[in-house]
């Protein structure tokens, strides 16, 4: 597992490494496979070298004891971005980073599990990225993302989908799910479409006139 295809860019999404629990290193190693880009946040480096990932940039506030030549010297060539700014994460920093490299989208891995607040966080802090970069969290049990006004999608019978609202979500109509949405208006905390699932092969169309919208497609 210690390297990753060298690939067109923006052909495939990028890749970050947070600082969650650990996926499974099937889905780690079926994504390292195709990311033209890794990005490790600096709690996890030493978790990735142990696993003998070849990182290409390792960002992060170093608040801790951190010595760069020595991340040099064993993943050269690597990138290392200092980015102290305390106002704000540093998976967010993160995804900055990517937008100023006008790389498109990218996958996050780690980034549930462990604490609660930072899973939290971590979830709901993607919608702010909405027009910037597309973003999907995953896990050894969902993949993550955000709606956009109207989605299609082929799926699978049977297939367990959460609509999950970040804040008040209005107008939301669904085809092909058992627990049909017409015009619902969900609200965090109040009312959301979790634990819902496809009636058959084929489309599921989700669509919503307001607000952010998560879809999570869940393995139990």
């Amino acid at each position: 597992m210690s390297s990753h295809h060298i690939v067109r860019d923006d052909q495939e999404p990028a890749l970050i490494i947070a600082n969650g629990a650990e996926c499974s290193s099937e889905l780690l190693g079926q994504l390292l496979e195709w990311s033209p880009l890794v990005v490790v946040l600096d709690a996890a480096i030493e978790r990735v070298v142990r696993l003998e990932i070849k990182v290409d940039v390792l960002l992060g506030d170093f608040d801790r004891d951190f010595d760069a030549n020595y991340y040099r010297e064993i993943q050269y060539p690597i990138e290392i971005i200092h980015a102290p700014d305390q106002n704000k994460t540093d998976l967010e920093k993160a995804f900055d980073y990517l937008i100023e490299r006008k790389i498109p989208a990218v996958n996050v891995i780690w980034a549930t599990g462990k604490r609660a607040d930072h899973t939290i966080t971590n979830l709901t802090t993607i919608v702010q990225y909405r027009e910037k970069l597309k973003i999907v969290l995953l896990d050894d049990h969902s993949k993550v993302f955000l709606l956009p006004t109207k989605f299609e999608k082929w799926y699978t019978k049977n297939t367990p989908i959460s609509l999950i609202p970040i804040g008040k979500v209005s107008g939301v109509h669904s085809q092909n799910l058992y627990y049909p949405l017409e015009n619902e208006v969900l609200k965090m905390g109040y009312k959301s479409g979790s634990s819902n699932h496809v009636v058959q092969d084929g489309i599921v169309t989700i669509t919503h006139q307001e607000g952010d919208l998560l879809l999570m497609e869940c393995i139990d």
